[in-house]
């Protein structure tokens, strides 16, 4: 069902890639031995530059065009879970703080994981690097996830880059999961390094070997649970996808749960599948997504003026990758607009 690929597998091919799933990954995996954040002089994080920076510029070396798309306003439904969040984050944050006080650095760094959050400035931090970049973004108006696989929908890119599996859940024909963190990473709590290759995974293939709808994928979904609602006490995922693949409509699932668990959603779960099916993007003409592309300029100057004078970066190498960016739009540009999607 997935495969590992290489990276030239991707060439020439434009990818929408989940922002702020990236950018949580860069702020989790950069980070000193006891699980401090990277920052410059005045103590502002810095570990998503970082990671945009090099990691982009590893795509751009191996011919791929990123589109970073950003989430805009959450459904309502999905408060509980960014509360919850909250709190884990909180929680984690006092373990990392009494790790590091014992010296015990290994699971100091796990809390600190556990603790990663994104907060305005690193938002608006990496837009800002990205406009320097000349690597093109999308505001989307609620979810990025369902952003991003309604343009896989519409033929606007090849595939969503994302660690999560709800893409799929908003119709993504085609997922690349490990994209921006391919590598060698350390095991946690082990002395193991383990090599992370590019995953590909077409929504097809899984609804295949599945035997079940897109629908009833959602409905797979909200059975053991979505960021929208809980799932249903005591039923995982081979019991849920018994429930969705054996029955022919949600309200059919629904009194199927509350006959047998005598069990009620407490979430309205037409509500939740409507987040899935018919979510809140900004459908883009090919027109006006290829002008968001061609538009994005990459500025050496602005590249080195951000990264070594406002943050601290090292000017040599720093350089080195506005020089790759700089370059790679040139090439582009001299190949025409149609290289680009």
């Amino acid at each position: 069902m997935k495969h590992n690929i290489e990276l030239e597998e991707l060439s020439n091919k434009t990818i929408a890639i989940d922002a702020y799933n990236t950018i949580y990954q860069f702020l989790s995996i950069i980070r000193q031995p006891d699980g401090t954040p990277l920052t410059d002089s005045k103590g502002r994080v810095t570990s998503h530059l970082s990671g945009l920076m090099y990691r982009t510029a590893n795509l751009i070396d191996h011919n791929i065009t990123p589109v970073y798309v950003f989430d805009g306003m959450p459904p309502l439904l999905k408060r509980r879970t960014l509360e919850a969040r909250m709190n884990r984050r909180k929680e984690a944050m006092e373990e990392w703080e009494r790790a590091k006080a014992q010296g015990m650095v290994e699971e100091a760094r796990t809390h600190a994981m556990a603790s990663t959050r994104i907060n305005k400035e690193i938002v608006e931090s990496s837009k800002e690097l990205l406009g320097y970049l000349g690597v093109p973004f999308i505001q989307a108006p609620s979810e990025g996830e369902a952003q991003a696989s309604s343009m896989v929908r519409d033929g606007l890119v090849y595939a969503v880059a994302s660690q999560d599996y709800d893409s799929f859940l908003f119709g993504a024909d085609v997922v690349i999961r490990n994209l921006t963190i391919t590598g060698r990473r350390k095991l946690p709590k082990k002395n193991v390094y383990v090599e992370i290759l590019p995953e590909r995974i077409f929504l097809k293939d899984l609804l295949m070997n599945l035997s079940i709808t897109r629908q009833q994928l959602v409905w797979l979904g909200i059975l053991v649970g979505t960021d929208f609602n809980y799932g249903v006490d005591k039923v995982g995922p081979k019991t849920a996808l018994k429930i969705a693949g054996g029955n022919q409509s949600l309200r059919m699932v629904v009194e199927y749960v509350r006959e047998k668990y005598g069990k009620e959603f407490e979430a309205p779960p037409e509500e939740v599948e409507k987040i899935f099916l018919e979510p809140e993007v900004d459908k883009m003409t090919a027109e006006r997504f290829g002008e968001l592309v061609r538009s994005a300029s990459p500025s050496k100057e602005g590249i080195i003026r951000f990264m070594c004078e406002e943050h601290d970066f090292s000017r040599e190498r720093i350089e080195k990758y506005a020089d790759k960016f700089v370059g790679a739009k040139e090439k582009k540009g001299q190949k025409g607009i149609g290289n680009w999607m």
